[in-house]
């Protein structure tokens, strides 16, 4: 029990730590960054749909026995 105080102390300098990235995170474009990644994200999604309805399109003469 003589770590009480060292917990608290502890305690409190990572909610002020916590606070200090929080402040970075939230800024003004964190909504913009998220908009940009969400957008790369389904852009990069296109692209594999795209690649794997070309990959199916020549598959689609072939056995299920031939695979």
């Amino acid at each position: 029990m003589t770590r009480g105080n060292q917990r608290e102390e502890a305690r409190k300098r990572n909610l002020k730590k916590a606070d200090k990235q929080g402040a970075k995170k939230k800024g003004e474009n964190a909504g913009v960054n998220l908009k940009n990644k969400m957008e790369s994200d389904a852009e990069i999604m296109r692209q594999k749909q795209a690649k794997a309805a070309l990959k199916n399109a020549g598959q689609t003469g072939t056995t299920a026995a031939s695979k």
